[in-house]
């Protein structure tokens, strides 16, 4: 290999090192092993930064704003309880929730769309007397699997189609993966259906430990003495800003609540101090000189006038990870208390301030009403769900999104306008029948994904021209040459999967594509065909919680635990690995 190539090897390598260990956002190690490539002199600026002009990451951003405007309006939430049933019937509820799910995951993105749906799923399995977690994680498998349906369906079948486009091909039709997508969705809902209700045990979900023995939580309102020990003294003085798993969520003077409560403001007698907190260290405060009781303890399963329960899960994206709640300041910051926190199916048993957050973790918040529509749109919380409350219902203009997507599909299929044009009109049209404010459609798309997406073109860029892709592809030629084309064709589709398991699933494809393509060339094998099955391999994330943003989101609220993810993610996606290779080796001849 020549220099280029092994510098190129070398800072892939180093980019893949770090997204698995998740030393940086996946925005910032991508665009950084760019830059890196330029500045060693392996690529120029227009192949550094050409992914930043291409269709896939601007058409990525408009779909993002499509996706808010149906989470806000709530346009599909109220078909869940039609669509389960009244009864609690095992696979036929299933099946009628998974079957729409995969068929809207083909034209909204799923992140959003499981983001709508588990707090509706979670209310019924509740009513039902159903364990959350025989259907959160096949949810969440079964939106995954819609996105193979269509060009539109995931980010990442949008940026095979501007790679091939970048490599002087034609981009992938609206309907053109539907043939191989169709198997794939078809067998794997077969499975979550047939097999997986039977592979995963019944679990609690965080919301479980607000009522559940052993683990109950206590709000406990206590007076200030007039004239006692902590009669004028502020919060931070008085020693109440870091006591032990017991938190001080509100003071309560002259019958108005202020919260939260900085450490500056100075307290009075007879406030009236409102804490939460384990049971076990609740009993401590009843020994600080300066308080009294004032005999209304009661159960935390009951919201207090001002405040309500959340579940919030933290994405590997957001600052928080790595952090402890003192670093970051967390009451003081978000406005809210945490009261639990559960990692892997169960509750972290520890003085809070001082664990440090990981991707995947759950908080159990008690905040203001407001909390949600403050913190749902950042990049701090993957999902922020109320528990107990009653699921929104569709707004007024609902069915204006409803007709804006219907039209942009229509549009994209029909071929009158290319994707990315059709996905910007239908951006402006949210914005200007007022469904969105233009605040809430910036704050719609992630930049971090989109950033990704535009500079991982230039990795691609980087193993094209250097000749490393080529080498690659003859290394895996040379390996499974001996089976055939099937053998090969299931050599790429697994060096996908293994890769979207590991790093994030369009980065996965970025380093997968120009390989395939070179193996398509050495061996005749179509290549259009390879980058399709490249595509959709990249969306095979089944194998653990944090994959894939949506296995993410029901880890805490379905209770799950890790083996969880084993035991249904195996088989299924040696279905879909074996789906993607049949109908590949057919369609490419």
């Amino acid at each position: 290999m020549s220099a280029d190539a092994w510098i190129t090897l070398v800072v892939i390598a180093v980019v893949l090192f770090g997204l698995t260990r998740e030393v940086a956002p996946p925005a910032a190690l991508v665009l950084a092993g760019t830059i890196s490539l330029l500045v060693f002199g392996v690529i120029d600026e227009g192949q550094a930064f050409a992914g930043f002009s291409n269709p896939a990451p601007l058409t990525v951003a408009a779909l993002y704003v499509l996706a808010r405007a149906a989470e806000k309006t709530g346009l599909l939430g109220p078909l869940v309880g039609r669509l389960l049933g009244r009864t609690g019937d095992g696979r036929r509820s299933l099946s009628r929730l998974l079957l729409p799910t995969a068929g809207t995951s083909a034209f909204i993105n799923n992140t959003p769309l499981v983001a709508m749906l588990i707090p509706e799923v979670t209310a019924w399995a509740d009513k039902h007397k159903i364990s959350p977690s025989r259907l959160l994680l096949p949810l969440s498998y079964a939106a995954i699997l819609g996105g193979t349906l269509t060009v539109i369906g995931t980010s990442t079948n949008l940026v095979v189609s501007g790679l091939l486009v970048e490599s002087g091909q034609e981009p992938l039709g609206f309907f053109e993966i539907t043939p191989i997508g169709a198997v794939v969705v078809v067998s794997g809902l077969a499975l979550l259906i047939g097999l997986v209700p039977s592979l995963l045990p019944d679990r609690r979900g965080i919301d479980a430990s607000l009522s559940s023995e052993g683990m109950r939580e206590f709000v406990v309102e206590m007076d200030v003495e007039p004239g006692g020990h902590l009669d004028g003294k502020t919060v931070a003085d008085a020693g109440l800003r870091h006591l032990e798993g017991v938190y001080l969520i509100e003071i309560l003077r002259n019958g108005e609540a202020i919260a939260p409560v900085a450490p500056n403001r100075r307290l009075s007698g007879n406030d009236r101090l409102r804490f939460v907190g384990r049971a076990d260290l609740v009993l401590d405060l009843q020994r600080m000189r300066g308080l009294r009781s004032s005999e209304s303890e009661h159960l935390l399963a009951v919201d207090t006038p001002s405040h309500t329960f959340f579940e919030a899960v933290i994405g590997g994206a957001s600052p928080l990870v790595g952090r402890t709640l003192k670093e970051i300041g967390f009451r003081s910051r978000y406005g809210a208390a945490v009261v639990a926190i559960h990692r892997a199916g169960e509750r972290v048993n520890a003085k809070f301030g001082e664990v440090a957050l990981r991707p995947g973790d759950t908080l159990l918040l008690l905040a203001a009403p407001d909390f949600r529509g403050r913190w749902r749109e950042g990049r701090d919380f993957l999902l922020v769900a109320e528990l107990g409350g009653a699921p929104p219902s569709a707004s007024r203009k609902a069915p204006v999104v409803g007709v804006i997507a219907v039209a942009l599909m229509g549009l994209a299929a029909l071929e009158v306008l290319p994707i990315l044009q059709a996905a910007l009109l239908a951006a402006a049209a949210l914005v200007l029948t007022r469904v969105l404010t233009v605040s809430e459609a910036r704050d719609a798309v992630d930049l971090d994904v989109v950033v990704l997406i535009a500079a991982a073109f230039g990795l691609g860029a980087a193993m094209e021209t250097t000749g490393l892709a080529e080498t690659l592809a003859n290394g895996l030629v040379d390996l499974l040459g001996p089976l055939g084309s099937i053998g090969i064709i299931l050599g790429v589709v697994l060096a996908t999967v293994a890769l979207t398991e590991m790093i994030t699933n369009n980065a996965a494809a970025v380093v997968v594509f120009p390989i395939a393509l070179a193996v398509g060339i050495s061996t005749g094998i179509d290549p259009r065909a390879l980058a399709i099955a490249v595509a959709l391999a990249a969306s095979a994330s089944f194998l653990t919680p944090l994959g894939y943003q949506t296995n993410t989101m029901v880890y805490g609220p379905g209770g799950y635990r890790f083996t969880d993810y084993l035991r249904a993610g195996v088989p299924l996606t040696l279905v879909v690995v074996a789906a993607i290779t049949l109908m590949t080796y057919a369609l490419a001849g």
